[in-house]
């Protein structure tokens, strides 16, 4: 990656569509659209231009332009934008025309962002909303990245942020001026309590359900012994055949997952084969481990098998399925959570609402920030040395304390970063983002 180079790439989606974007930042960012679209039109202000090869002169495309003098842009940088045809021969000419101007490359990955980030124009904790955004599949995903990205959590660290440094000042000045009048009595105390105030709130901030379900979905396993109706459950609540039924005891042999959203929430439901002690073959076996392994990790466990037989669990429910079934034998259930049929549809609705209120309850809610693993781990040191400072009698060591609590809020915004751990999260974004 080369510093101060002017960079460029398709910040649309993929062609062919209506409208191509190919956005321009860097120095010479002015040099190339004068270069393709004659002199910069006012900044901010949409002009329709016809676009020319440099070198030959050939048209390439009629469209709109855009030019934003920085520092005040999306990067930081002087930025142009050109609105075109989205054919993808319109954007292969366009980009061969910028590669061929002097000071131009092709944007890397999430390269955009990150000289937004490295420009100030957003912290470490915003770019982690927008990258959420990016990928976000559900009403729920949605939210969080956008109250992420919208700076929620860098306001709240901000403010933690200013309180450490007074109750840093106010150490130091005891340390300093203790013999003075300007350092009131008893500022030892003030300060502790301060401390102790501060903590608490972080560690409010911490027991708050994470960001990783809200990522990853709700994990719910559907067990039980073979054909309890495990895999017909599966694709009713899928609404798509995703697991092979057979009345033949052991056909679900493996962990089959599949991610689905219910009521805008993001879910990954599991199929799990069926548990019995007797007459599993070897690869059998294999399955019905890894269906234990598949319930231990689970969220909310749907057993279908024999009321009270399930795994302890601390959200088991007991389904009574196919009371389609008549006539056929089959154990009715004396307080099952929900009776149902998955062939006819009987009892799912009020099991896709049990489970989108209970998801509701083990996910953040709307007006919180959820915190993902990075974060959640540096606001754990931050509030781990407000404590041990508190403890502290010695002002020295308390004053260290706050500053290693300081250091873990700096480090959450990306005020002192590590390059690799940049690396990672801006790779992950697409090229024109």
């Amino acid at each position: 990656m080369t510093a101060g180079a002017t960079i460029y790439a398709l910040s649309s989606g993929a062609p062919p569509a209506a409208l191509a974007i190919i956005r321009i930042s860097g120095p010479d960012a002015r040099v190339a659209l004068t270069a393709l679209a004659g002199a910069p039109p006012q900044a901010r202000r949409a002009s329709l231009r016809t676009l020319h090869d440099p070198r030959s002169g050939e048209i390439l495309d009629h469209g709109l332009i855009l030019w934003f003098p920085g520092p005040n842009t999306a990067t930081g940088e002087d930025l142009a934008e050109l609105h075109l045809h989205g054919g993808r021969a319109v954007v292969r000419a366009v980009e061969a025309a910028l590669s061929r101007l002097a000071g131009l490359r092709v944007a890397e990955p999430g390269e955009f962002t990150r000289r937004a980030f490295l420009n100030g124009r957003m912290d470490l904790a915003e770019a982690e909303g927008l990258s959420d955004l990016l990928f976000a599949e559900t009403e729920a995903q949605r939210v969080a990245a956008i109250r992420m990205a919208s700076g929620h959590l860098s306001r709240q660290v901000e403010r933690w942020r200013g309180d450490v440094l007074r109750l840093s000042a106010l150490v130091e000045a005891e340390l300093d001026f203790s013999d003075e009048d300007d350092v009131p009595d008893h500022a030892g105390d003030a300060v502790a309590e301060g401390i102790g105030a501060l903590a608490g709130e972080i560690d409010l901030a911490l027991a708050r359900p994470r960001a990783e379900r809200l990522r990853d979905g709700i994990r719910v396993v559907l067990a039980g012994p073979p054909n309890a109706g495990k895999s017909t459950l599966l694709n009713a609540l899928l609404q798509r055949e995703a697991a092979i039924v057979s009345d033949i005891a052991g056909t679900t042999r493996d962990v089959i997952e599949a991610p689905v959203a219910l009521g805008g929430i993001p879910f990954v439901l599991t199929d799990t084969a069926g548990l019995r002690d007797q007459g599993a073959e070897a690869i059998e076996t294999i399955g019905i481990a890894r269906a234990q392994q598949a319930m231990a990790g689970a969220d909310i466990v749907l057993w279908l098998g024999g009321e009270g037989e399930g795994p302890d669990h601390p959200r088991l429910w007991d389904i009574e399925a196919q009371i389609d079934r008549a006539g056929v034998s089959r154990e009715t259930k004396r307080a099952p959570r929900h009776r149902l049929s998955a062939r006819t549809g009987e009892g799912l609705e009020p099991l896709i609402a049990d489970l989108v209120e209970t998801a509701r309850t083990l996910l953040p809610a709307s007006n919180e920030v959820a915190l993902n693993a990075r974060q959640h781990r540096l606001l754990s040191e931050c509030a781990s040395a407000l404590h041990g400072a508190r403890a502290q009698g010695d002002l020295l060591l308390r004053a260290e304390g706050l500053r290693l609590a300081r250091h873990a809020l700096d480090q959450l915004l990306g005020r002192t970063h590590v390059e690799d751990m940049l690396d990672a999260l801006f790779g992950a974004f697409c090229i024109g983002k």
